[in-house]
């Protein structure tokens, strides 16, 4: 029947499948290339550092989170993403939310950063990522400059790491608190 909205199941069956399809791709371009290990992007790192990367990752996406609340705040085009994303999201279970921002996560950055950057470099593998997030109309160019610039930064986290932890923790904080921000608070008004 038409109009009538899938069953919340369905939803996260499909972005479970799009971003598991995703992280497969990378795995196997990364074994083309004679990489089996796609998580490590080098073994010269202290473990500390492999421990520690997860929590470099989380402060990244709260310091980002906290920049995204003053863009929502203090600009325009801010507050018209937000109101436009809040539109086009509609209502997402918590559940979902965590399903996206994990599936989102663990895919795009075994892609992206695991797979593509040690093959093509930092900045053409952030500029695909870019591209990735082109939105339905010229509105959302702000998001799709937003997802290059951080696709530089979870790249930069991996070479500064050395695997894909921080970055995966970074992505998965900012999709998570975002998400549920955008559907649960309205943009503010103007000032």
């Amino acid at each position: 029947m038409q109009g009538t909205p899938e069953p919340p199941h369905s939803r996260a069956t499909l972005v479970i499948g799009l971003y598991g399809g995703l992280a497969l791709l990378g795995l196997l371009v990364s074994a083309g290339r004679g990489d089996a290990d796609v998580y490590r992007a080098s073994e010269e790192r202290a473990l500390w550092w492999h421990l520690a990367s997860p929590l470099v990752g989380i402060a990244l996406g709260l310091a980002v989170v906290a920049l995204t609340r003053v863009v929502v705040a203090r600009s325009a085009w801010g507050r018209g993403l937000h109101t436009d994303f809040r539109a086009l999201l509609g209502d997402v279970s918590g559940r979902e939310i965590a399903i996206l921002a994990g599936a989102s996560a663990v895919g795009e950055e075994v892609f992206f950063r695991g797979a593509l950057q040690p093959w093509i470099g930092l900045v053409a593998q952030a500029v695909l990522f870019g591209l990735l997030h082109i939105g339905p109309s010229r509105r959302f160019l702000p998001w799709t400059a937003w997802a290059l610039v951080m696709g530089l930064a979870f790249g930069g986290l991996v070479h500064l790491t050395g695997d894909l932890g921080g970055a995966i923790a970074a992505h998965f904080t900012i999709n998570f608190l975002n998400l549920h921000f955008i559907t649960r608070v309205p943009a503010p008004r103007a000032a």
